[in-house]
């Protein structure tokens, strides 16, 4: 070094040595972190010395899947990464899921892991897994932090990577040495990739499209919430005066009630809408990626119909379908700077809104038993503005999709890529913390419900006041359902009727529970579940033959709709 460059050197501030372990938990509180869930162990005992004395505060569930899927919530409902902790070897791997789901859905997310010490590592060593390959096809980026000096760096990029683009989880995993040992904190100097610039000429060809076409159609995705763009879209839908089909993303992007929206297209959507994209000869994809059970058989897709891409994800353009206009970069820019004139679409306009009033679902089934959808529908409209829905995976999760109202796309937190039961519990308990004011409420199958049903450990340790409904038919109902429709009725592994008694289990956790088995018990059930202080649980005994209709038979059309 020469001598200028130590008298620099010296004039320059020096920060205090700090463990790898207090270098973490400071760099979390210096992204904005206030809550983080974890699980402690062996490998990451470290940090949890050093979060006693931190800012920081640690939730503890009672498993670290769920530790993965709270943290997840808060990238869900605010945009910005949660963060989980678990220990290496098993406690690493019991976050896979959550991580994949977060992966799936391009949710926002930091993991960290402990790891044994360097030293240790390769020979095997006691819960030594190597998270950093297990995890590589299921992250944005991962770390393996070699000095405790990296520590703040490593975590503010983390933090960068796993919000900005398309967003999704970053992990970063922490031999113990590191944590133990002390060391100056390098410099955090993070560098953030420019937004792409203006899509003029796509734009420009957009508008042309949408003069020409006769009967255009915006297909509303999840990559708008992602891209916080929800109020520019919602401006683009009423200055264009064209309807809309979301996917199941793509639900709250338009509240439920707004005139121009069909509802949900796909395998469980509604016939309008999917009447509407085999129809329309423009469709004009906002944030959407194609997926199977939003096109069904993918070449009897929309068959009639230009395509137009929107996505901050180049990669996404073209990959299913060709897109005939792509409009690559930000949502808020470029739909801000669209400015559609479309043409003569009034008998278009006719069309769609007849399918609408004809295809309204029906709230009357026979009988006297409980009827799920209407329970989910008259629960959402009383719970009003602030309501949240967290369904888990499987038939409740698709009649929270068609018959829950939903003013916001925060409003409806749903595992829609990996599809992972056990997810409704956790996700609502973070989601529930990220918003305390919001009515948010855990809506479960009788399956995925068994899952992660320690969790309820976690709402009574810290009387996080959620609201828990099991819809309860002692069956995996979605696979029932297949099983009848597509295997000649051969149930195999769906009878659930040794389920323990819901009521009971969540009183032995300490919540107050109740069951309601009549129709005309649910809406003092509902009031009651509503009006509950404290955490909460209904459980709701429904017909375990019911199906969720219509349905898209798998190799079909979207307009090849079975019915009940």
């Amino acid at each position: 070094m020469t001598a200028a460059a130590m008298k620099e050197a010296a004039e320059e501030p020096q920060t205090e040595a700090a463990t790898g372990a207090k270098l973490l938990v400071d760099a979390l509180a210096a992204q904005g972190v206030e809550t983080v869930f974890g699980y402690p162990g062996g490998a990451i005992m470290p940090v949890y010395d050093a979060l006693t004395s931190s800012s920081l505060r640690h939730i503890l569930c009672r498993h670290e899947q769920a530790c993965a899927f709270s943290a997840a919530a808060f990238g869900r409902m605010t945009g910005k990464p949660g963060v989980c902790l678990a220990t290496s070897g098993p406690g690493a791997t019991n976050l896979v899921t959550g991580i994949a789901d977060a992966y799936m859905d391009s949710v926002p997310m930091v993991a960290i892991t402990g790891q044994v010490a360097q030293p240790v590592m390769g020979t095997d060593a006691f819960q030594e897994v190597d998270i950093f390959g297990i995890t590589m096809p299921i992250v944005k980026h991962s770390y393996i932090i070699r000095d405790a000096a990296d520590v703040p760096g490593v975590i503010a990029e983390a933090f960068e990577i796993a919000a900005s683009g398309r967003p999704g989880p970053v992990l970063v995993d922490i031999p113990k040495d590191v944590q133990q040992a002390a060391a100056h904190p390098a410099p955090v100097n993070v560098e953030r990739a420019p937004a792409p610039a203006l899509d003029d000429d796509g734009l420009r060809r957009c508008e042309a499209a949408i003069r020409d076409a006769e009967r255009p159609l915006f297909y509303l995705g999840g990559g708008i919430t992602r891209a916080g763009a929800v109020d520019a879209v919602r401006r683009l839908v009423e200055r264009a005066g064209i309807p809309a089909a979301c996917t199941l993303h793509g639900l709250g992007v338009l509240p439920s009630d707004h005139p121009q929206l069909l509802g949900m297209l796909g395998m469980h959507g509604s016939r309008a809408a999917n009447l509407a994209v085999q129809e329309c000869d423009l469709l004009i994809n906002i944030g959407g990626r194609f997926d199977d059970r939003a096109t069904g058989r993918l070449d009897g897709f929309a068959p009639k119909a230009r395509v137009v891409h929107f996505d901050r994800d180049a990669s996404e353009i073209s990959k299913l379908r060709h897109a005939d206009v792509s409009v690559h970069g930000e949502f808020g820019p470029s739909l801000d700077s669209l400015y559609p004139e479309p043409g003569h679409i009034d008998p278009w306009l006719a069309t769609t809104a007849g399918w609408k009033f004809e295809y309204v679902a029906p709230y009357d089934a026979p009988g006297e038993g409980i009827y799920a959808p209407a329970l989910l529908r008259d629960l959402s409209l009383a719970a009003g503005e602030g309501f949240v829905a967290v369904p888990d995976v499987g038939q409740h999760q698709m009649w929270t999709a068609q018959h829950c109202h939903f003013t916001r796309p925060q409003a409806h937190l749903t595992s829609g890529g990996l599809g992972s039961m056990g997810f409704s519990l956790p996700t609502a308990v973070g989601a529930k913390l990220a918003e305390p004011q919001s009515t948010v409420v855990s809506i479960n199958g009788d399956g995925g419900f068994m899952m992660n049903i320690q969790e309820l450990a976690t709402l009574n340790r810290y009387r996080i006041p959620l609201k828990v409904l099991v819809l309860n038919n002692s069956r995996l109902g979605m696979v029932r359902q297949w099983q009848e429709l597509f295997f000649d009725g051969n149930f195999s592994e769906v009878d659930l009727s040794d389920n323990p008694d819901f009521t009971k289990v969540a009183q032995a956790f300490g919540i107050d529970a109740f069951t309601i088995s009549a129709r005309d018990e649910v809406a003092p059930g509902i009031e009651r579940f509503l009006a509950a202080e404290g955490p909460i649980l209904m459980h709701a005994i429904i017909d375990p033959a019911e199906n969720v209709w219509p349905l898209v038979a798998p190799g079909k059309a979207n307009d090849e709709m079975m019915e009940g």
